[in-house]
């Protein structure tokens, strides 16, 4: 079984944490700030108990170093969205297999070097979506696949959360252009946006508009709307539009929804749970996945996909195969983020072909 080292020890560590103790994965160096280093060896109250694991395991506070001392296969990134492209294209080079948080950079400058350095290298590059391996995603991807459903004539895209001015003081690089990327785009919606390109493939161009209208504290935005049109995928299909709109100044977290319209039936995903209508009366349903909650111990949310999507990756570079997403299905998401914000920043409709 491969080895693991994880840098950046913040809130999505634990998943990457819990995820490789649950499929047998030595994590054998991790890597932060002393500062963050500090702070977690005195909370005895963390998720993790990432006390324990700094007992037992390397810890560095210079990535250069940790990849040099090496001693592990895999580097799981879990750092800040600025930070994900220099330090994945580093470990690439190096031949080290890289398994990044979303976004996988905030350009696609950024992002188009992770993929060269992994295609140059040879080593590994995935991008965590982790939502593409719920029940209700597979369901609708599978049914779109088979045609049961028909041509795609167009649906809708919609993310309202909420975060106050607390979640982004929390972080000294959330909220700003330079180390976020910009805001509920590329931090919590993009997650359903990927699941659109997963359901749908490549988009071919976007027409949108951004703001922020309620969190005058932030440099990014909290509010987007636009359309996104997709190929056709038979040629009796038009080009479908997928209408969204994204905020982060609702009042809670509401479950993230897609809707798909096609000639045959819809099929919509709300949060986890998923509904195929067709037009005949027929019905198909996914929901959480209870069993894998039950024998890993986490919350479906985002702990039992993490821990599938994790221990798909090992499987596949152990097989020689290319885990999914990879980094180029990453590439067509960010590809698709900064295309949002390209519209919004001219005006005026951006293909995403060139």
């Amino acid at each position: 079984m491969k080895k693991a080292a994880i840098i950046g020890l913040g809130n999505i560590a634990p998943m990457h944490i819990k995820s490789l103790e649950a499929i047998g994965v030595e994590i054998t160096a991790v890597c932060d700030k002393q500062s963050r280093f500090s702070s977690l060896s005195a909370d005895n109250d963390n998720p993790c108990d990432i006390s324990k694991l700094l007992a037992k395991t390397r810890f560095f506070t210079d990535y250069k170093k940790m990849l040099d001392a090496g001693g592990f296969d895999v580097l799981h990134i879990c750092l800040p969205h600025h930070l994900h492209a220099p330090v994945a294209v580093a470990a690439l080079e190096k031949g080290i297999h890289v398994l990044c948080e979303k976004p996988m950079a905030t350009t696609v400058s950024d992002a188009e070097s992770m993929v060269a350095a992994a295609e140059k290298s040879g080593a590994v590059l995935g991008i965590v979506f982790q939502n593409r391996y719920s029940p209700g995603a597979a369901l609708i991807k599978e049914t779109l696949e088979s045609g049961e459903l028909g041509a795609v004539l167009g649906g809708w895209l919609r993310v309202t959360w909420f975060r106050d001015d607390s979640y982004y003081t929390q972080s000294d690089w959330r909220g700003k252009k330079a180390t976020e990327g910009g805001g509920v785009l590329i931090n919590q919606s993009i997650h359903t946006f990927d699941m659109l390109n997963y359901f749908l493939g490549s988009p071919t161009a976007v027409s949108a508009s951004v703001a922020n209208r309620a969190h005058p504290l932030i440099e990014v935005e909290d509010v987007a709307e636009g359309v996104i049109t997709y190929g056709c995928v038979s040629e009796d299909e038009a080009n479908p539009c997928i209408s969204f709109f994204v905020n982060t100044y609702h009042p809670y977290d509401a479950p993230a929804d897609i809707e798909i319209i096609c000639k045959n039936g819809r099929a919509k995903l709300t949060g986890e749970d998923a509904e195929i209508s067709f037009n005949d009366g027929r019905k198909k349903t996914a929901g959480a996945d209870t069993k894998a909650q039950r024998q890993f111990g986490m919350k479906s949310y985002w702990g039992v996909s993490h821990v599938k999507q994790i221990k798909a990756f090992y499987e596949a570079i152990s097989c020689g195969k290319t885990p999914q997403p990879d980094g180029m299905e990453g590439f067509r998401t960010q590809r698709l983020i900064n295309g949002i914000y390209k519209s919004a920043e001219t005006g005026e409709k951006v293909d995403l072909q060139t």
